[in-house]
């Protein structure tokens, strides 16, 4: 493929997948003590029996080197009311994104206060996929607020989820 051809496909897919909504969150960990995170809208659950889900984080990330030596991870499901607090762990850094953010531990993971949903999960496998790694993890615990609205993130702007009124 030649390197026009290339760039018009990624320019075409980038813009098609702008239109796909997705939801955001937090995936944390922590290493030598310190908490690490950044933020996502590539995740997914992968299995109900036993409970998994995937999380796709580029290669470049320092949360993915720190993450691969503990093990383990955390993902701050965020809610509506949370799109600066995506914006702020979605910039480039490492552990100073946590210096004027309040969060606590939860089984050895930072969590963050508010979230939608918090899932403390195991890495279970790390594959490849193109400029990122997937990562595949086994959830350990659970918990959710339900009447809680999802941020989402669509056409490069953050938003939420509003149900259809059933039609007559």
């Amino acid at each position: 493929m030649t390197s026009r051809v290339a760039d018009s496909l990624q320019t075409a897919f980038r813009e098609t997948m702008a239109v796909v909504c997705t939801p955001v969150a937090v995936i944390t960990t922590r290493g030598q003590g310190l908490p690490y995170g950044t933020t996502v809208s590539a995740f997914t659950s992968l299995s109900m029996d036993p409970p998994m889900v995937m999380v796709s984080l580029d290669r470049r990330s320092q949360l993915l080197e720190v993450l691969r030596a503990s093990g383990t991870f955390g993902v701050n499901v965020l809610g509506s009311a949370q799109a600066a607090v995506a914006a702020h762990f979605a910039r480039k850094g490492g552990t100073g994104k946590f210096a004027d953010v309040v969060w606590y531990d939860d089984s050895g993971l930072p969590r963050l206060p508010g979230v939608a949903g918090f899932l403390n999960c195991r890495v279970a496998d790390l594959v490849e996929g193109g400029d990122h790694l997937i990562v595949l993890g086994d959830v350990v615990s659970a918990d959710s607020t339900t009447h809680s609205t999802p941020l989402t993130y669509h056409n490069r702007e953050f938003g939420t989820h509003v149900r259809l009124e059933e039609a007559s």
